[in-house]
């Protein structure tokens, strides 16, 4: 008489693609988002000189953007991560103007709000992918959305440092850039090629966003 073989459960990892699950995720970003905005408007008055300018920048608002897509990476997949990004950062646009319509001096002619809320639209999806491919099981895509991340701080650095000319912010988006891979990254290989590839990234996303969108909408 032999026993029957004991077959182990295995846990369902798959996404939950449901409805309900895809609610939730952009809910919570675009809450999440708008709770950013009012804080990010808060700090810029909190903060001396020229540091105002790091609370609401672009770096520091796809920030929220890649945490929407990490957080989604095992609940709702790739389409929902980058959903959620979208509407994390849509939601910083909400926040922030509409705390600085409401609770300052208002936020004056709707063409910047709508400038930001169509970088959010192109910056979200992005940045929501980055930190799902971060989350992931594939080193190269670890890398890549790693990268987008540190890249966009290597961006800002430029800037701060070959237009607006503040020294300090510039080594501070710098220090960023680098501490991106060193902390985030799982292994030594992983950390030497994320911050390779941040490198290229932060130039090009400085000539497209800052020299071809923005000196076009700006003028």
């Amino acid at each position: 008489m032999s026993a029957s073989p004991v077959i182990a459960s295995v846990p369902d990892t798959r996404p939950d693609t449901s409805g309900r699950a895809w609610a939730y995720a952009t809910a919570s970003a675009f809450a999440g988002g708008i709770l950013l905005g009012v804080l990010t408007n808060l700090v810029q008055g909190w903060l001396p000189g020229a540091w105002n300018q790091i609370a609401n920048s672009g770096a520091v608002w796809s920030v929220a953007a890649f945490a929407a897509g990490a957080l989604s990476a095992r609940k709702v997949g790739l389409p929902a991560a980058v959903v959620a990004g979208l509407f994390a950062e849509s939601g910083l646009v909400v926040g922030y103007y509409g705390y600085a319509e409401v609770a300052r001096d208002g936020m004056g002619s709707l063409f910047a709000p709508l400038v930001w809320l169509g970088m959010a639209f192109i910056a979200g999806p992005l940045f929501g992918a980055a930190g799902f491919g971060w989350r992931g099981i594939s080193p190269r895509h670890r890398v890549i959305g790693l990268a987008a991340l540190a890249g966009v701080f290597g961006t800002e650095a430029i800037h701060y440092a070959w237009v607006l000319h503040y020294a300090p912010q510039a080594w501070a988006c710098l220090a960023v850039l680098v501490l991106v891979p060193l902390l985030m990254g799982r292994t030594h290989r992983e950390r030497a090629l994320t911050l390779l590839t941040a490198i290229p990234f932060s130039l090009l996303a400085y000539l497209v966003f800052y020299e071809l969108i923005l000196t076009t909408l700006l003028g």
